[in-house]
């Protein structure tokens, strides 16, 4: 089973925007997703403080400012 992270921050409307199509998506697949804020790491917020927000698939990038509901439903069919 797939496993879906999104990573942003308070106040971001692209993430909102992603977390809108995350939840669609993961809902109805039943694939799990957490969001982490990259202001609760240096290391989060140094890496991906200029791509936010980013989706990651069972801990590997998968996109980034955007989410594109038709890859990632290909991406959780594999």
């Amino acid at each position: 089973m797939h496993r879906i992270t999104l990573l942003g921050k308070p106040g971001c409307h692209l993430c909102e925007d992603a977390r809108e199509v995350i939840a669609r998506v993961a809902g109805e697949l039943g694939v799990p997703w957490e969001e982490i804020s990259i202001d609760s790491s240096e290391e989060l917020r140094e890496k991906y403080w200029e791509m936010i927000p980013v989706t990651l698939i069972d801990g590997v990038q998968h996109d980034f400012w955007r989410v594109d509901e038709t890859r990632l439903r290909t991406a959780l069919s594999t």
